[in-house]
This record gives C-alpha cells, structure tokens and sequence, in this order.
C-alpha cells in the first residue's frame, strides 16, 4: 500500500508542478533575480554531516537555479556568497573551505559550456581586495574569458556589505564634488547608483532568501529599494525547482506600486 500511495503522490507532485510552471511561463517574468543562499551550515547540522559538506552542496545548488535561470531567460541573477561579516565572525578553517570552493566555482565557470553558449558576463562585487589572491585569480580569469558576453549577467557578491558600499558610494561622490566635477545639484539617485559596486545593473525585482530567515542582512539595501521580497523556510542546499517556481509565481501575483 504504502508504494502505491507514493506513486500516486508523485503523480499529483508532477502534475502540481506542470501546473506551475505552465502558470509561470503564461506570466512576465522578473529580469533581475536576486537570492541571499543562506543554510548550508544549518543543512549540514540537520543531517549530521561535516559543515565542508554542507557548503559544497550549496555550490552544487547554484548550479542548479543556474540552469533555471537560464531555462526561464531571466537575463540577471545575483548572489550573496560571503558578507563582510562573515569574514569577521567565521573560523579559519571554514573560511579557507569557502575559499577553495570558490575558487573551484569560479574555475569551473570559466570553462562552463552553459556560460559560454549563453553568453554569460560573471561579475564579482565587493570589497574584494579583503579576499586571498587565488580567490582573486579565479575570480578575474571568469570576469575576463566572459566580459565581451551582454545577454546574460551573473554577479557573486563575495566580501560584500551594502552599507560598507553606500559608504563607499558616498566617499567618491564627495571626492568628486572636492575636485570640482560635481556639483551639489548635481547628485541624485542616479549619480548615487553609478558610484555602488553594482553600477550598470538594473535593481532587483526579486530578492529570494532560504532557510527561514526574514532580513536582508546587508544586501543590496539601496538596490533592493523597490524588489519584491520570498522567504522560504527550505534551507539553500535543498531548495528545489518547485520552490524556484513557488518564489516566481508568488513575485507574478503582486502588485508593484514602487512606492506610489
């Protein structure tokens, strides 16, 4: 009885999901994807496996939501891989496993058929020069074998904080208007958006974070102004297709006012 009813659950799964998705590709599509990937220490606790384990998982995941991405012609996807309070609050040890794994990331990139057949621009934003040289190596071979690519954007944010980037921000456009470039009238939103570590990239439309957590911990605080926010209780390393459709077809029923 019991192999009969899993069955027919899965069944009523396949067609719950075919479902989905055919109301999701009837709908427009959010241009701008953004997902906080928060959990991998939590999975890796809730099924007794080594932490190392957990984060590789996650890499393997976003190679995953990758493919969604791509499948479902969202033209930008960003991600928050490491805070800059992460870099503060992690051990040595798993700090050095997060680094291997994106080096390997980035690697694989580099060399990815996806990336390439998509044309797929990787960026990497942060404070980037707190992170050891052979992340940078990575990170910059991926940025240079795909910079000539415009139809699609992916962009890590590795050693990131959005109130360290506004501060940033900030700090040139007074170094601008010191030397004469800028007038006062002339700083605006826009004169604020070209001076972020984001600059040239559309705000978000969606911001997606895993794991149960309902904040945006330090991400993207300026561009996230007018994003429409998903949480999930699914921890990163097991969020799956469906949840993927579940966020976009939850973005696709919202009215966006944009603060009017």
């Amino acid at each position: 009885m019991g192999g009969i009813s899993e069955r027919i659950g899965d069944v009523l799964g396949a067609a719950l999901d075919n479902k989905l998705e055919r109301e999701v590709r009837s709908e427009n599509l959010p241009q701008h994807v953004a997902i906080i990937m928060d959990g991998n220490r939590r999975f890796a606790w809730s099924t007794s496996i080594p932490e190392k384990i957990g984060h590789r998982k996650g890499r393997e995941k976003l190679e995953e939501v990758m493919d969604w991405v791509l499948e479902f012609n969202i033209p930008h996807f960003t991600v928050y891989a490491l805070s800059t309070e992460n870099l503060k609050t992690r051990s040595e040890k798993e700090l050095e496993q997060l680094f291997d794994l994106y080096v390997e990331g980035f690697t694989s990139l580099t060399h990815d058929p996806r990336i390439h057949n998509n044309q797929v621009k990787i960026r990497c934003v942060g404070n980037l020069e707190l992170l050891p040289q052979r992340v940078l190596d990575a990170v910059s071979q991926a940025c240079e074998s795909t910079k000539e690519y415009e139809r699609n954007i992916f962009t890590t944010c590795l050693a990131y904080g959005s109130r360290e980037e506004i501060l940033s921000a900030i700090r040139l456009i007074a170094s601008s208007h010191a030397a004469g470039e800028i007038t006062l009238e002339e700083i605006d939103e826009a004169a604020v958006a070209s001076n972020l570590y984001t600059k040239g990239l559309p705000d978000p439309d969606l911001i997606i974070r895993t794991s149960g957590e309902e904040r945006i911990s330090n991400f993207l605080l300026w561009q996230a102004a007018y994003a429409e926010l998903y949480f999930t209780d699914v921890y990163w390393p097991r969020f799956s297709r469906r949840d993927f459709l579940k966020a976009i077809r939850d973005f696709q029923r919202r009215q966006r006012r944009f603060g009017s």
